[in-house]
This record gives C-alpha cells, sequence and structure tokens, in this order.
C-alpha cells in the first residue's frame, strides 16, 4: 500500500493552455535512429511531454531541482501524473498509482496526457523557491505554448475535455500528495570535524564552503517506499580496516587530478559519465519506447515506473549520504594521518579529478543508474541487440573526446560507471558498489509494489 501523507485542505492548481543524450534498441530489432527533435516527435505523447519535462526539470537552477539528487523526484511527479491520467481512461488494465477515477474509453488520451504533464511542470515551475521572476516567466510561458500546441492538434469536441478532465484529475492527486512533502526543507548536514566527516570544499574566490544545493533531498517523503530509509547501506567501511586502507590507495592512485597511473582512456571515461542520470536515461527509455512501438498507456506505465524508482532512490541514497557523513577522498587523502591506520599515509596537495559538494557514501550517481537500469531490463531486457548509443553532454569533456559511445547491455554501461567514479577521484569502491545495489532495492520494490496489472497478487 502506498505510503501518503493525509491533508486537511484541499489544493488545486492552474492549468492554463548536468547530461546525456542516449538512444537504445530493443532485442533482435534493427538500431533506432539517435535522437533528434525530429526522430523525438515519432513517439507518442508520453515520450513527447517527457522530453519537456526532462528539458524543462534539468535546466532549472539552484534548489529548484536540476541537481542530479532532486531532479529525479519532479520528473517522478509529472510521470505519475501522467501515468494515472492515462491509465483512468477506458478499460483498467493496470492499479492506478493514485487516482481512483474512470473516464470514458472514447476520452482523449492525448489531451490527457499533455493536460497532466502540463499541469504538474506548471505547478512546479510556480512553486519552487528562488527561481528568478524572468526565469520563472520565460519557463511558463514557453510551457503554455507548448501545451497549446498539443490540445491545437487534437479535434474539439467531448472526448477532448474528457480528456482534458482525465489530466486535470491527475494533476489534484499528484498535487495532494506531495504536498508538504519535504521538498525544499532545512539541510539535514550537521558539521563534524572528527575524522571520517566530510567536509565541504572551499572556493578560493569566496573562501566561502561549496555546499550541496539540495540537502533536503534525504527528507522528502518517498512515492512508493515506505520510508525514506528504507533501504539502508551498511555503510562506509572501518578506517582501522584492510579494506578501507586497499580503497583508499586505489583512489589516491588512480583518482588524483595528475595521476600518471589513469590511463588516458579512463580520464576520458571518468569525465564522460559526470552526467546528469535523470536525463540519459530518460533518453534511453524514449528511444526503447519508439522502437519498440509501445502504445501510450504502455509507455506511460515505463516512464512512470522508472522514474518513482529513481526518485526514491534519490530519496534514500541522499539520506543515506548525511546519515553517515562521510568523508570524501580529498577529505580522507589529505587527513590520512588522523585514521589511524597506519597502510594509509596523508598527502596534503592531493586534489581529485572531479569534485562534488555533498558526503561521499553512497555514490549517489550509482544509485540512480541502478534504479534507472533495473527498470528498464524489466522491460526492455539487458542485453540489446545491436547495441545502444549514448551521447554524452558532460562538461567535463575535452575537444578530442568522443561524445558517442555504444554499449550491447545495461550492465556493461553499469559496471564501467563504477569504475569510472573511481577514476574520478569521487568514490570509494565501496561506495560505488553499496550505491548500485541500493538503486537496485529500490526498482525491485517498486516494480513488485506499484502500477501492477489488475488482479495482480503479491
Amino acid at each position: 500500500m502506498l505510503h501518503r501523507r493525509a491533508l486537511a485542505t484541499a489544493l488545486s492548481v492552474l492549468l492554463t493552455g548536468f547530461a546525456l543524450s542516449p538512444t537504445g534498441t530493443a532485442p533482435a530489432r534493427s538500431a533506432p535512429p539517435p535522437p533528434s527533435s525530429t526522430s523525438e516527435a515519432t513517439g507518442n505523447a508520453v515520450t513527447a511531454w517527457n522530453q519537456i519535462a526532462v528539458d524543462t526539470l534539468a535546466g532549472l537552477p539552484g534548489p529548484a531541482g536540476g541537481a542530479p539528487s532532486a531532479a529525479p523526484v519532479h520528473v517522478a511527479m509529472v510521470q505519475g501524473a501522467v501515468y494515472d491520467a492515462v491509465n483512468a481512461i477506458g478499460p483498467k488494465r493496470y492499479q492506478p498509482y493514485l487516482l481512483n477515477r474512470r473516464f470514458p474509453a472514447h476520452a482523449s488520451k492525448d489531451a490527457a496526457i499533455a493536460t497532466a504533464a502540463h499541469g504538474m511542470l506548471h505547478y512546479i515551475v510556480s512553486t519552487v523557491p528562488n527561481l528568478p521572476a524572468e526565469t520563472r516567466a520565460t519557463l511558463q510561458d514557453s510551457l503554455a505554448a507548448q501545451y497549446a500546441d498539443s490540445l491545437a492538434a487534437i479535434r474539439n469536441g467531448w472526448t477532448k475535455w474528457k480528456g482534458i478532465a482525465a489530466g486535470r484529475a491527475a494533476v489534484r492527486a499528484m498535487i495532494a500528495a506531495r504536498h508538504d512533502d519535504g521538498r525544499f526543507g532545512p539541510s539535514q548536514w550537521v558539521p563534524n570535524d572528527a575524522p571520517g566527516h566530510w567536509s565541504p570544499l572551499v572556493d578560493p574566490t569566496t573562501g566561502l564552503p561549496i555546499l550541496d544545493p539540495t540537502p533536503w533531498v534525504g527528507g522528502v517523503e518517498p512515492f512508493v517506499l515506505r520510508t525514506s530509509s528504507q533501504f539502508r547501506t551498511r555503510g562506509p567501511n572501518s578506517l582501522s580496516s584492510n579494506v578501507w586502507a586497499r580503497e583508499f590507495n586505489e583512489v589516491k592512485d588512480l583518482g588524483a587530478a595528475n595521476s600518471t597511473t589513469r590511463t588516458t582512456e579512463q580520464t576520458c571515461i571518468a569525465r564522460w559519465w559526470q552526467s546528469q542520470p535523470m536525463v540519459s536515461w530518460n533518453e534511453v527509455a524514449r528511444a526503447l519506447i519508439m522502437h519498440e512501438g509501445l502504445g501510450r498507456t504502455d509507455s506511460a506505465r515505463v516512464l512512470a515506473m522508472q522514474n518513482l524508482s529513481a526518485a526514491d532512490a534519490s530519496i534514500n541514497c541522499w539520506n543515506d549520504k548525511y546519515h553517515w557523513d562521510f568523508w570524501r577522498p580529498w577529505n580522507a587523502i589529505r587527513r590520512a594521518a588522523e585514521d589511524g591506520n597506519p597502510a594509509t599515509a596523508p598527502d596534503p596537495g592531493w586534489t581529485a579529478l572531479i569534485t562534488a559538494p555533498y558526503p561521499e557514501h553512497p555514490s549517489g550517481h550509482l544509485c540512480l543508474d541502478g534504479a534507472n537500469t533495473r527498470i528498464l531490463k524489466k522491460f526492455f531486457g539487458n542485453v540489446i541487440d545491436g547495441g545502444y548509443q549514448i551521447t554524452s553532454r558532460s562538461t567535463f569533456l575535452g575537444p578530442t573526446d568522443p561524445k558517442i559511445r555504444s554499449f550491447g547491455s545495461f550492465s556493461q554501461a553499469i559496471d564501467e560507471i563504477v569504475e569510472a567514479r573511481i577514476w574520478a577521484g569521487l568514490h570509494y569502491r565501496t561506495a560505488d558498489l553499496q550505491g548500485l545495489g541500493l538503486g537496485l532495492k529500490v526498482a525491485r520494490y517498486t516494480a513488485s509494489n506499484a502500477l501492477q496489472p489488475v488482479g495482480h497478487r503479491h
């Protein structure tokens, strides 16, 4: 049973008229073309509005949600509403996420999809804090224009208005469920100078600490999980252990900005994966959905299950990060004399190839990669015949680094990301593996407890 916060008042919404760009193929099919504005348009209304949502939310500045930790939460709100809107029309195939209403079979699913997606995006952009007024207005105008274009393509009449009604009902249900859910709440970080605890880097220009722009994510009410710490990881290795020393020295050697052990190819791969997982895996999903020719309801179910899983993985992961508050390699290596382990040695000048502004354990990237790919495997299988391409938009790529690379399976990509985060100097191996495990557990739980076929029993 889904965990939901009770509401005392009814809410309404005004419904006015970091990244990768991957594509994929399904087993035993010819490879689809790389995504573009043209090829994306060959999908259905679900994939079209997913792309609008991803493009809009990935670009939100500051604590609004563009960061890799927060963006999945907002995309899940959109995709959950889209799923409920289209699933509410006609015969009941799948259990609803929130919306327990039915609409006539001939209601326009395209109108329902556009209305649900636009309504949630309008709400999110309207309510995120500290968004400049000009930015907010520009985004709202763009969303309104895209919504108007979507509705203009649908013949006016009773079926269109019924579809709009379904979309509005889904939006109201989602807004009510997410009211006071912990988004944009206080930081969970409690500073601690003891060995083993994280401390932020300091901006050399301002002298101020570089802090997580979204420290509230771990305190958000989950979408499907029972609690935000349901799949607590085992935690970092003891500083006195041999495993800690081994992983410390591995990242010290391979992850340094000036490492002479890391190969040129490994450096490129580390930079290549410095990405926004929400963007990359949604684009992979869209490509697979379009190539398989899934209908609107099944497309909505794939994207809802994927993004609900990713959101809960991000919530659980960020809850873990601030629970363990474990130091990053650049903390540990400079202060190794304090860890009490004779097999580690300090290097006061050590710097990582890439940095991140929040505690180390577990790996946020792998939490999200595990959740996303586990759901994609459920629907499309692990091995992708002919491979699939990912086009990196990482700002860390050099002018001669390849932007497009191919993978034959989801497992191949995951295995590489585990290594890439070490080569980047961001994580110890345990953080990568436990983060991956967390994401996989969240996805399995979501797939077993949400959006099930009618008549399904656990």
